[in-house]
């Protein structure tokens, strides 16, 4: 069973950076678009940013220019990079893998002074 274990939320100021980390067991993780998703109290999960396999990234408007997701796959993990955190950015992130529908824990992220 491939498990995503997502990391690296925290409490950050308006304008700070954190970057999350999500890592994938298994043997396959070079095969998979991976996705980042976030949910917000109150309000739907929604897709903040994509990369295939092959590397080809894509962003949510709210996020372009601010967030950047990458992989690597010798570690079997993919980053989102925040920067320019926003409070609007509160929100309890996941990490998705869709080809084999699998989800993370998620990991929070609260914006604010």
């Amino acid at each position: 069973q491939v498990q995503l274990v997502e990391s690296g939320g925290g409490l950050v100021q308006p304008g700070g950076s954190l970057r999350l980390s999500c890592a994938v067991s298994g043997r396959f993780f070079s095969i998979y678009g991976m996705k980042w998703y976030r949910q917000a109290p109150g309000k739907q999960r929604e897709l903040v940013a994509s990369i295939s396999s092959g590397g080809d990234t894509d962003y949510d408007d709210s996020v372009k220019g601010r967030f950047t997701i990458s992989r690597d796959n010798a570690k079997n993990t993919v980053y989102l990079q925040m920067n320019s955190l926003k409070p609007e950015d509160t929100a309890v992130y996941y990490c998705n893998a869709p080809l084999i529908g699998v989800w993370g824990q998620g990991t929070q992220v609260t914006v604010s002074s």
